[in-house]
């Protein structure tokens, strides 16, 4: 890829439901002055009011695009060679035409969502373990009900953690359950046999994650059953996942999972997406008292109907898929995305690039 400082003959089009500020546009303009950028809503940098329906002439010049859900077809943009979007994960556009073009390269927004989800995950097991579900409804109606022991809660001390999926989220919640003492396993797709192999490059702010992968004290690897098993029975007392929706992924926790798990009576966390785990087994899982309990902020079907199962099911904690919300979430894209734009100017590798073939 040539360097091109200026990034002259680009456009980027922002089609987002909220907007940069002109400030951010400014610093853009001033590192890449021959850059073209339009954003919907701001006058100075393109003005124009709606978020959906561009004009024809605007798709036909763009180049760069940043956003979550909004495509538009090959012919719509025939210059387009780079799609941006704020998402950690992308199947929600895995299936759409542009997806496919070999010219385009897509690039998700994994990283920006890494502490706020982190602390999702041991915010969720702590609060179990404290019961603070159960204090919580007792402040309802006013009764101070104590323990009649001084030993039913289980700290984190000593406790092993095992993260399905060790990206920038899965390594944010290493470094949170490390400061609590906690043992790491981790579990990827492909091998990290080597120091190397176990950097991470995606895009990690100063002081957040493990990018070098030094945190885990054992590593397991594969796509099988049978390696998936393998790392299940490490007699974890947490299982966090946080894999891409893939067909391989796809109901990779299910009934003999689950009894694997119920050997050390595992607490589940899927911040990940529902998918990854069979809801009808989940569902037995808890009411049969197989694992002791389960977070859960994506289900299957999402948004779960007023009289699904799983809403009454034992143990469980539902939230509405938003373990990914934080104040700094827009902040942290634009971050992200003015690097990548910075990479693109020196002619170098973008962050976050997807492989097509993997779908993430």
């Amino acid at each position: 890829m040539a360097a091109n400082p200026t990034l002259k003959g680009l456009t980027v089009l922002f089609t987002l439901d909220w907007l940069p500020s002109v400030a951010y546009c400014r610093r853009l303009q001033d590192a890449h002055p021959d850059l073209n950028i339009i954003v919907p809503g701001l006058v100075e940098f393109g003005g124009i009011d709606t978020q959906k329906n561009f004009p024809v002439e605007t798709w036909k010049i763009v180049t760069t695009l940043i956003t979550w859900n909004v495509f538009p077809s090959r012919e719509q943009a025939p210059l387009l060679s780079y799609v941006q979007v704020i998402s950690a994960g992308c199947n929600h556009v895995v299936g759409h035409p542009l997806f496919q073009e070999s010219g385009i390269t897509f690039c998700t927004s994994n990283g920006v969502h890494a502490p706020q989800i982190a602390e999702y995950v041991i915010a969720a097991f702590l609060s179990f373990q404290h019961h603070f579900p159960f204090y919580t409804e007792q402040m309802k109606t006013g009764n101070w009900i104590g323990s009649e022991t001084d030993e039913d809660v289980e700290d984190a001390v000593g406790l092993r953690i095992g993260i399905m999926g060790y990206g920038c989220i899965g390594r944010q919640i290493a470094r949170v359950a490390k400061a609590l003492s906690m043992d790491i396993y981790a579990y990827t797709l492909h091998p990290r046999p080597t120091p190397e192999s176990r950097h991470d490059e995606s895009f990690t702010q100063s002081g957040i994650g493990d990018p070098s992968g030094i945190l885990p004290s054992k590593w397991f690897s594969g796509s099988s059953k049978e390696a998936i098993n393998e790392f299940l029975a490490q007699d974890l007392d947490v299982l966090v996942l946080a894999t891409p929706l893939t067909p391989t992924t796809t109901n990779m926790i299910s009934g003999p999972q689950f009894q694997i798990l119920g050997s050390k009576k595992t607490f589940l966390v899927n911040i990940g997406r529902g998918k990854l785990v069979n809801t009808d087994e989940l569902i037995n899982a808890l009411n049969e008292e197989v694992i002791r309990g389960a977070a859960i902020d994506v289900t299957d079907p999402e948004p779960l109907p007023k009289d699904h199962a799983l809403w009454k099911a034992k143990n469980l904690m539902i939230t509405p898929h938003t373990s990914g919300n934080s104040n700094h979430h827009n902040e942290r894209v634009l971050a992200l995305f003015e690097q990548n734009l910075a990479r693109l100017s020196e002619g170098k590798n973008l962050i976050n690039v997807v492989n097509k073939e993997l779908g993430y």
